[in-house]
This record gives C-alpha cells, structure tokens and sequence, in this order.
C-alpha cells in the first residue's frame, strides 16, 4: 500500500503507535510504518513519522483536559495552579517522548523501504 497522501500515513502510523502501545517502543514501529508507506528521502520519513507521533499524542490531550478539569475544583487556588503546571510538563515530556520516537522510527522505516 503506498499512498501519497501524508495525513493518511501518518494516521495509520499513529493507530498502530496507539494498538502496539504494549511493546514500548510502539512510536518507532508507529513512525517507521508510517515512513515506509510514505517514502521519499529521509526528510519526508522524518516529517511524517513526526506527525504521527503528534497524532498519537491527541488522546493524551483529551486526558490533559480531563485532568486540569479536576485539579481546578480543588479549594487551595495555588494547589489548583500547581498541580494543573505540574500535568502540563509531565505532558510536554510524554509528547517529546512520542514525536521523537517516531520520527527516529520515521528515519528508519526510509532506510528499510529504499534498501531493502
């Protein structure tokens, strides 16, 4: 299945980042899926195994919400503040986490598909 559309690779990289959450490395297979459908140069598997993982990362958004929903009842407004700062940077370094993975496994899912 090679398509040209890059939004559509990236998603179908994203669900399977999503469905192989199990293995812990699932945004280097996510990202290297999406890049072999992809191809092109190195670049193009960097960008789009990138965006996969930037897609894979919106349910943790929703979690994001959800979270800063409930810490913003609390009585103290400071612990509200604190704990609502806290959830983004944990957040921040999650999404890091899975964009950088996939576009490593962006790279690397270029390097299969022009060599092998």
């Amino acid at each position: 299945m090679n398509t040209d559309n890059t939004l559509l690779n990236a998603a179908i990289g994203a669900v399977a980042t999503i469905g192989l959450s199990f293995t812990g490395i699932s945004p280097i297979l996510g990202g290297a899926l999406a890049a072999y459908l992809e191809g092109g140069e190195t670049g193009d598997g960097l960008r789009v195994g990138a965006l996969s993982g930037l897609i894979a990362s919106l349910p943790l958004a929703a979690v994001v919400v959800l979270g800063l929903a409930v810490f913003s009842f609390g009585g103290d407004i400071g612990v509200a503040i604190g704990g609502g700062l806290l959830l983004l940077a944990i957040v921040a370094v999650a999404v890091g986490y899975t964009v950088a993975l996939s576009a490593l496994g962006g790279v690397i899912g270029i390097y299969v598909k022009n060599e092998l």
